[in-house]
């Protein structure tokens, strides 16, 4: 599920920098509650803070989402 993917992707980015919860969601301006949910896959953060967290850890939204650009490079698209 990508909810999961993505709460994953979140958790292990903020662990990778060293972040506790609380200063992260601080950093982002929103609840350390909130920011639980998304790791754990109860709310889906909403494309303007995915965007937001991307550019804070210098990774692509589709690293974000669990995608992986190449398996879509020179593909048509079937139609």
């Amino acid at each position: 599920m990508m909810t999961n993917k993505i709460g994953s992707n979140i958790r292990a980015l903020r662990k990778k920098n060293y972040l506790t919860q609380e200063q992260l969601a601080e950093t982002l301006n929103m609840t350390r509650q909130t920011l639980s949910n998304y790791e754990l896959g109860k709310r889906i953060p909403d494309i303007y803070e995915l965007i937001r967290i991307a550019d804070l850890f210098h990774v692509s939204l589709d690293e974000m989402v669990g995608r992986n650009p190449n398996n879509y490079k020179n593909k048509d698209c079937g139609l």
